[in-house]
């Protein structure tokens, strides 16, 4: 693909994603407003990322290896090597809600529904650390699952080597005894590089939703991180292996 393709690739995308994003912009204002409309407000955002990726014409291979129960809530955790994770975690299937930078509520109008719909985390602060396992526990407590990107942010320089994963999530699966879901996306890294320049590649996306980690007894933190992180290492490098 040439470069002068991928710039006008990209344009297309962009422009996509800001128009889509104001014509269903109302809709999740009602469902924001409204008390109890929230779960609606995200399965509309579930619709929005499903037909984007259509219009942009970047096919989405799901392999959907879970057998996910309906109404169970589940942690989803998946590898963040692109901008890209984001809008394709919008696949996984339920009412979830995302774990997510503070840094996102300063994006104009798209701030204001992540904040409202999902969960935004200063890292830096121990209280906004607190306040976000404590609203996390509440949503699996009403039977939604959340997503969560397990390294903190995109922070590997080599992928698809992921760094090491932070520890909250593991936590929250062995205290509610909540199935962890490793989530392996595999091409994001060549789709959308995290190289500054922002450029598209078009070529076919790859979601692995692996089968449920669950928290046996006697389980630590550090031994379910080990056993997610090599489930979604394990795919990546099999993935990428032939490239």
């Amino acid at each position: 693909m040439s470069k002068a393709f991928r710039y006008l690739y990209t344009f297309y995308a962009g422009f996509l994603f800001m128009i889509s994003f104001l014509i269903i912009f109302p809709f999740l204002l009602v469902c924001i407003w409204i008390p109890g409309w929230k779960r609606f407000g995200r399965k509309i955002n579930r619709y929005w990322a499903r037909a984007y990726f259509s219009i942009i014409f970047l096919p989405v291979e799901i392999q959907n290896n879970s057998h996910l129960v309906k109404g169970k809530p589940y942690i989803f955790l998946a590898n963040h090597f692109s901008y890209l994770d984001i809008p394709m975690m919008g696949f996984i299937p339920g009412d979830v809600l995302f774990v997510g930078k503070a840094s996102i509520r300063k994006a104009p109008l798209f701030g204001y529904y992540f904040k409202s719909l999902h969960i935004a985390v200063d890292r830096e602060r121990l209280k906004s650390r607190a306040e976000t396992l404590k609203r996390a526990s509440e949503a699996l407590d009403t039977g939604s699952g959340i997503i969560i990107f397990p390294e903190g942010g995109i922070y590997t320089k080599n992928p698809p080597k992921m760094v090491p994963f932070k520890n909250g999530a593991f936590r929250l699966a062995i205290d509610k005894q909540i199935p962890i879901i490793p989530v392996t996306l595999s091409y994001n890294h060549l789709i959308l590089p995290d190289d500054g320049n922002l450029l598209l590649r078009r070529r076919k996306a790859k979601m692995v939703i692996h089968k449920p980690i669950f928290a046996k007894e006697g389980d630590t933190e550090e031994g379910m991180k080990e056993r997610c992180f090599q489930v979604i290492q394990n795919q990546l490098d099999k993935d990428n292996s032939t490239l």
